[in-house]
């Protein structure tokens, strides 16, 4: 079979602007009409963002801050609240905010909607892991869907900012280390969030985050410093920006940190000049959590009216829970530091979007009980999640063929995360109940795998949660007998390591990214007495592996894999689904090689010695490049890129080129493989990459020859 495709044409449907930032007429008379009605404390109001206070369905706060909240609520001086899911609860409190207050403006309801709702996907850097954006389009739908069967209105995601460091215990949110990359997948998640029409039931609000340089943070410490130049904030940082904003984003979430010197939520120039002025942004910025009040201790404010300033003029619409906005704006105002009419602007902004959610049509169109009864964990979304969570895992090592399990084995399955139900739904899965997760264990079980199960080591002590470094387990060793013991008795070993959910995500960083505990004590206990090792390792960031790539013939990374997660990996493991994961981040050699990414530049003495071993740019105690290095990742079938034609060997400026592979299986077992395209600038003004991912096809299983072109 053959097949001509002309590449990009799957993902056009991802690229257009459907939902514009074009201005409609009609809405923003009906915006000029409500702010026409309007006092300056409602106003300011609208630009004021707090976190639930008490359950709303139970007696009103008697003193406190609580108290204070909703007195605020029913004054009208809250636009938006986050952090309140639940029919119920957010019935109540639109409730107030349309019937108890003068102007009856609803309110928006935010939640951190960053990998699913209850139905939980794998972890957003695994999903990029896909390089299938039509399904992370799916993915990110479903996830509203359910978000907004709950009520909930406004997700404060995608985050998409990149990084190359995975001592950052964000990255398990992010896109990766590739701009172009990261670009389509902003894209597709903003679609699937939004849709074509905000005001559907099923559809909410996106909020690409952290504008930005966050993924930047020196030494991969959350919060920390970013000291990037022009080139890098331009050409590496800001492209999934752009690219979630041309998808019609109607929000935008600043970041903490401060970058050029400059916290991101007072940064005039990223904010009014490149959001606003030449992306032609119209919806919200809104601040980080408390980020206008993180001024002040960065250095660059000495009080909150400074800090108010600043941030407000510099373009922050909305102040999520600092409450500076609303204890200072309205002084600023009044003393003509702050105009009006900039104030209009910001309200406007909000407003804008609660017409364009359908909330002035109706303010409980998100408040439907049944519809949150019959969509939140339905089949079809499980359905949808497994399918993700196939999708998602790499293959990164299969030495003598060992995987997939085949015949009449005798298989151990051993390791502290082979039975965990909850550590694979990952951080973040903030709705997602307790333990319900589908394990390893339970895969095997359900696809009647006939199998021995021992635990060998304790990854952590369940009874505390925090700081994780307080309770790892690294002194208990009775286990590692039984799993001993088991692994001379078997065929092949699956041992299932990794690190626990919560050591990734916000405030999650580390210094080392090796497994933690005894889990590398148990490996060689066990690779001692058995060489058929599938190693299945699950994280939230690349993983230190260079030892177990030494001791082990099998390495399955299957990250935080989310609510299917366990029959997702039993049936790649058998080889029910052949593996095409590849990967959105380099896996180092060693610690002190981060931040490690492909795209880096060649300088003046690059990695190449000749015959001078010292002068040359390298380490001395380890080898040159990652150890897995981005958009690596195997498969079962034998898939060859052969015949590489080119239309012509040279172009001028504005010329176009056509390059041809033919894609062959040589095997007869059907895979997928991701083609991927690079290129080199080999002299320009501004020296460029080694090389840069440019275009890339996923070219389905039911191949046997593809020719494929690149235009």
């Amino acid at each position: 079979m053959k097949t001509k495709i002309i590449f990009g044409i799957i993902y056009l449907c991802l690229k257009v602007n459907v939902f514009s930032q074009d201005l409609d007429p009609r809405i923003e008379q009906k915006v000029d009409s409500v702010l026409s009605l309007m006092t300056m404390d409602e106003k300011i109001g609208q630009l004021n963002q707090l976190n639930g206070f008490w359950d709303a369905t139970g007696p009103i706060p008697e003193e406190g801050q609580s108290l204070n909240k909703y007195n605020q609520l029913k004054a009208g001086l809250i636009g938006s609240m986050l952090n309140v899911k639940g029919v119920k609860e957010v019935r109540e409190l639109q409730k107030i905010a349309v019937e108890q207050t003068r102007l009856g403006i609803p309110l928006i309801f935010g939640f951190d909607l960053i990998h699913g709702y209850k139905t939980i996907t794998p972890i957003p850097l695994a999903e990029v892991s896909s390089w299938d954006m039509e399904l992370i389009r799916k993915s990110a739908a479903m996830a509203a869907e359910e978000a907004t069967a709950a009520g909930v209105n406004w997700a404060f995601g995608p985050m998409v900012d990149v990084s190359s460091d995975a001592r950052w215990g964000r990255v398990m949110e992010g896109v990766g280390e590739d701009p172009y990359l990261a670009s389509l997948v902003a894209s597709a998640r903003v679609i699937g969030y939004q849709g074509e029409n905000l005001d559907r039931t099923n559809t909410l609000l996106a909020c690409p985050k952290h504008y930005a340089g966050y993924g930047f943070a020196e030494s991969g410490k959350d919060y920390n410093t970013v000291s990037i130049d022009d080139y890098t904030l331009h050409n590496f940082v800001m492209p999934p920006f752009k690219a979630a904003i041309d998808a019609g984003a109607m929000s935008i979430m600043t970041s903490f940190n401060v970058i050029q010197g400059v916290p991101a939520t007072a940064n005039n120039y990223l904010i009014n000049e490149k959001l606003k002025k030449d992306w032609g942004f119209k919806g919200i910025v809104l601040s980080d959590w408390g980020s206008i009040a993180e001024m002040i201790t960065h250095g660059f404010s000495p009080n909150p009216i400074h800090a108010t300033r600043h941030a407000f003029l510099a373009g922050t619409d909305v102040d999520m829970e600092a409450s500076f906005y609303a204890n200072h704006l309205k002084d600023l105002n009044t003393q003509n530091i702050v105009s009006t009419a900039k104030i209009d602007e910001s309200v406007k902004r909000v407003l804008r979007v609660k017409f364009q959610l359908g909330l002035f049509d109706d303010p409980y169109l998100y408040c439907d009980e049944t519809r949150e009864e019959q969509i939140i964990l339905s089949k079809e979304n499980r359905d949808l999640v497994l399918e993700v969570a196939l999708n998602s895992i790499v293959l990164l090592k299969n030495d003598t063929n060992l995987l997939p399990l085949t015949g009449d084995k005798k298989i151990a399955l051993i390791g502290p995360l082979a039975k965990d139900k909850n550590i694979p739904l990952g951080n973040w899965s903030l709705a997602a109940d307790s333990d319900s997760a589908v394990s390893i264990y339970e895969g095997f079980k359900n696809l009647n795998i006939n199998f021995e199960y021992a635990k060998g080591v304790n990854l952590v002590n369940k009874k505390v949660s925090f700081p994780f470094a307080t309770h790892l387990n690294i002194t208990n060793t009775e286990g590692i007998e039984e799993a001993v013991a088991l692994a001379k008795k078997s065929d092949v070993v699956v041992l299932a390591v990794g690190e626990d959910a919560f050591q990734t995500g916000e405030g999650r960083s580390q210094s080392e990214i090796q497994l933690p505990g005894l889990q590398r004590a148990l490996i060689e206990a066990v690779s001692a007495v058995n060489a058929n090792i599938i190693l299945v390792t699950q994280s939230g960031r690349p993983l230190d592996l260079s030892w177990e790539n030494e001791h082990v013939k099998s390495i399955v990374h299957a990250w935080h894999l989310g609510t299917e997660s366990g029959n997702a990996i039993t049936k790649v493991l058998t080889g029910e689904f052949n593996p095409s994961g590849k990967l959105p981040m380099s896996f180092p050699r060693a610690v002190g090689q981060l931040p490690i990414y492909y795209n880096k530049y060649k300088t003046g003495r690059p990695s190449d010695p000749g015959n001078d071993i010292v002068f040359w740019s390298h380490f001395t105690d380890v080898e040159e490049g990652p150890l897995f290095p981005f958009g690596y990742g195997l498969n079962y079938s034998n898939i060859k890129i052969e015949n590489v034609k080119l239309s012509k060997i040279k172009i001028k400026e504005g010329d176009s080129i056509k390059i041809e592979v033919t894609i062959k299986n040589h095997s007869k077992v059907q895979g997928s493989e991701v083609v991927q395209l690079y290129i080199q600038d080999l002299y320009s003004r501004y020296v460029r990459p080694i090389k840069e991912l440019k275009d890339f096809e996923k070219v389905r299983k039911e191949l046997s020859c593809y020719l494929l072109a690149f235009l």
